[in-house]
Formats: structure tokens, C-alpha cells, sequence
């Protein structure tokens, strides 16, 4: 039997503060997508007083489709941005 196995178990060994770090300086919009989520989440929330004659529950499903739109949003513009700068802002050799 072998024992040489090269998988590494340092993501499993992280605590969730170094994870999200670790994936922000990876992705520069993440930071971005946590920071719209919680805005959005608070202004829902904030505006759920004066909501009128809606019903709680059709206003908290705008908030979340509002709030998942902005991350799925700003993970995709990320996205974009770092194929650009992957393939067409590398030097040509």
C-alpha cells in the first residue's frame, strides 16, 4: 500500500478570517460583493418600516433577489476582469 499522496490539507486547516483574506487577495471583488450584500441587507432592512401596504414577505424576497444580484453581478465583472488581464494585458513573448 502507499502512503504517497501529495494532496495538501492546508485549506481544510484554515480558520475562516484567513480564508476570507486569503480569497480577497485572490479576487479583488470580493471584498466588493460581501460589502454590497451587507449594504443592500441593511437598507432592506432599514426600509422595511416604510414598506407602505407590501407584504413582508414580497419585500424580503426583493431585498434578497436585490442583494444576490449585486454579488452575482460583481463576481462576474471580477471575473471579466481578471480573463482580461490574463490574456490580453500579458506582455507578448
Amino acid at each position: 500500500m502507499s502512503t504517497d499522496t501529495d494532496v495538501s490539507l492546508s485549506s481544510y486547516d484554515e480558520d475562516q478570517g484567513s480564508k476570507l483574506i486569503r480569497k480577497a487577495k485572490e479576487a479583488l471583488f470580493v471584498p466588493v460583493g460581501i460589502a454590497g450584500f451587507a449594504a443592500l441587507v441593511t437598507y432592506g432592512l432599514h426600509t422595511l418600516k416604510s414598506r407602505g401596504n407590501t407584504q413582508m414577505s414580497l419585500h424580503l424576497i426583493h431585498m434578497c433577489v436585490a442583494a444576490q444580484g449585486f454579488v452575482v453581478g460583481t463576481t462576474t465583472v471580477g471575473k471579466g476582469c481578471s480573463v482580461c488581464w490574463e490574456f490580453w494585458a500579458k506582455p507578448k513573448t
